[in-house]
């Protein structure tokens, strides 16, 4: 158990005995608190007693939902022998590290927005930023000022933000204190060993056909954000198949004071309607989570708007395809996250 426990000292450890998850000591103590479970105790020699928590292994799409929408990082560690062909310890391996901003789990995700997963690589008056959703492929990037990057981090509202050991005061001070962060050793955010991670993970010789190579800070972020999915074990990312540009001049960029008070997607008052929540009528997940990201981010190019407009408009004058369309459309499912599933095993 100790040896599961120091591989991620910070996340909580779901230890398999049998047919239970099992947690220990500090993780017992918290896991009872968020899940409402009995804590008990268990003598560990004479003198000490440990906290225990656990419960039904086929329980876990039940609870472990509530653990990560609580904030928690959860290590589950499973029985990787059958436990009637050894006589000694049952071999026991971690086989996923679920967080915040890393999930395929359709308990832990909302259906009808992203889960993005966030890295910033800050440097002296300049930041790198990249947004991963590992539960559609979806992999975007962007460097800028300091003020450019909080406007996207108001815009796409990410899970969960990494970014350097070491540089906790700058990250509250420029960022605030209202996200879910992890921060990751000095090595993953140099230049060489982020662009050697995305070289691999694409199978190219270089990033121009993605048109990034400019951004250093970006591909910096980037390569940090694919680290991560290593040492969560969720290496096995075959469906994020590239890394697309966000071109700052084709958005309006809004800040996040302008996108709370507009009330785009949460409310000033309780119970209160959101102005995506009164325009969502979509018919898919992925219809859902397209339309959020055109609210947050308006076009600016009159040519795209007038696109986008024409479309809309050959489907209000034409009911009868609009009408066959939607029932296509509703019996696809979240193809998306399908997609993603079947790409990672």
């Amino acid at each position: 158990y100790y040896q599961m426990k120091d591989k991620h000292p910070d996340a909580i450890l779901l230890f398999r005995v049998g047919d239970f998850y099992e947690t220990f000591s500090d993780d017992a103590i918290r896991t009872s608190e968020i899940l409402g479970i009995t804590l008990t105790k268990r003598a560990n020699g004479s003198a000490s007693y440990v906290e225990l928590a656990g419960f039904p292994h086929h329980s876990i799409d039940t609870y472990l939902p509530k653990l990560v929408r609580a904030g928690m990082r959860v290590a589950i560690c499973e029985q990787l022998e059958d436990p009637k062909k050894t006589k000694t310890l049952v071999k026991r391996g971690i086989v996923e590290l679920v967080t915040p901003g890393v999930s395929y789990n359709d308990n832990v995700l909302e259906h009808r927005e992203n889960n993005f997963l966030a890295c910033i690589h800050m440097e002296k008056n300049s930041a790198g930023i990249a947004f991963l959703d590992a539960s559609t492929g979806e992999f975007l990037t962007a460097e800028g000022s300091f003020e450019y990057i909080d406007k996207l981090l108001g815009n796409f509202q990410p899970k969960e933000v990494l970014y350097q050991r070491g540089k906790e005061k700058i990250f509250h001070e420029l960022f605030g204190g209202k996200f879910y962060t992890f921060t990751m050793d000095d090595w993953v955010f140099t230049e060489s060993a982020a662009k050697d991670r995305l070289l691999r993970h694409f199978e190219t010789s270089s990033l121009k056909g993605f048109g990034v190579q400019t951004l250093r800070n970006g591909i910096i972020a980037s390569g940090a954000v694919l680290h991560y999915l290593d040492i969560t074990k969720h290496s096995q990312a075959a469906h994020v198949t590239q890394l697309s540009r966000i071109e700052e001049d084709k958005y309006v960029w809004l800040d996040k004071f302008t996108g709370r008070n507009l009330e785009l997607f949460g409310a000033l008052n309780d119970g209160a309607s959101t102005l995506s929540g009164v325009m969502d009528k979509t018919l898919s997940p992925m219809g859902a989570r397209l339309l959020k990201r055109w609210i947050a981010l308006p076009l600016k190019d009159s040519a795209s708007i007038n696109d986008r407009l024409s479309v809309v408009n050959h489907f209000f004058g034409n009911e009868k395809v609009s009408h066959s369309i939607g029932d296509k459309i509703q019996q696809i499912g979240d193809l998306e996250r399908i997609i993603s599933k079947v790409a990672v095993g």
